[in-house]
């Protein structure tokens, strides 16, 4: 007696790269509550500890104040900077061939190899008086170095590979046809630009400017060698909570960090909300 084929259909075994769903959310859960989750709670905690009134006489003291006014201050100035010198400096990266640009491309990634400390010796090296920077700008009467401008050089320095890194990928995946199309209906360099590569690269345009922001916020090393640190002028955020921790002070240290932690959280939601309502632009139009 012959076997008869099966009616029924087979079914598809999906094969997956991770050993299955629960096993691969569990690590990652575990991985972020221990490595970030876990930190940002004590810090909540220590900061909480103080109570409302204290907590604000010490998160939002004269001093605190101006330390908060000299890190967003600079942090914007440095974020105008790149996204206007990154775009085009990842433009040039993606649309030219021309020696030496290897290196280029290699030179910024430099940043995120180089320890910070390390940065800010440099750059203290480059824009003080005697300086191979400091000294021309010196004799037009432009001091950088122990200046709130330095603080904007540091921090131009260590976040300009967020948004080179960022936009860079998305001017290789532009279509040029579009272009040459926009072109040839009469459409200008700027109207191209503005009504066909915007829209495409506004949604990792703002990625790379709010993490360059943030970067900004946070940075420390590369800004406290070319600031001066001068209390109400020069002093960061960042280094006022290091000092705080030095007085042996935590909880003073946890309520500065707690309000540059709440600035950065606010600038990566505003920036995701206005990713979204771009996407959602975009694919309506």
């Amino acid at each position: 007696m012959s076997a008869q084929p099966s009616d029924r259909p087979k079914r598809r075994v999906r094969r997956r790269v991770l050993p299955g769903f629960g096993l691969s959310i569990g690590i990652t859960v575990a991985y972020c509550a221990l490595i970030i989750l876990l930190p940002l709670a004590a810090l909540a905690w220590k900061a909480a500890s103080l109570g409302p009134v204290d907590f604000a006489a010490v998160a939002f003291s004269r001093r605190a104040l101006a330390a908060y006014r000299v890190t967003i201050g600079s942090a914007f100035v440095a974020t105008a900077f790149n996204a206007a010198f990154g775009l085009l400096l990842a433009w040039v990266l993606v649309r030219y061939r021309f020696p030496g640009r290897r290196l280029i491309d290699a030179l910024v990634d430099v940043p995120f190899a180089l320890p910070t400390s390390v940065a800010g010796i440099a750059l203290t090296a480059l824009f003080v008086k005697n300086g191979w920077f400091g000294g021309p700008l010196d004799a037009l009467g432009i001091k950088v170095a122990f200046t709130p401008l330095g603080i904007m050089v540091a921090m131009a320095f260590t976040s300009l590979p967020f948004v080179v890194r960022t936009v860079q990928p998305v001017i290789e995946e532009l279509d040029r046809e579009i272009e040459d199309a926009a072109e040839s209906l009469g459409a200008g360099g700027g109207v191209i630009f503005r009504r066909v590569i915007l829209p495409v690269i506004a949604p990792a345009f703002l990625a790379g400017m709010s993490l360059a922001f943030a970067r900004c916020l946070g940075e420390f090393g590369a800004i406290i060698f070319i600031a001066g640190n001068q209390p109400m002028h020069t002093e960061i955020a960042a280094l006022l909570a290091f000092i705080r921790l030095e007085e042996y002070d935590y909880q003073g240290a946890a309520a500065v960090a707690a309000v540059m932690l709440g600035m950065a959280f606010a600038i990566l939601a505003l920036t995701n909300a206005l990713q979204s309502w771009q996407l959602r632009y975009t694919s309506r139009t």
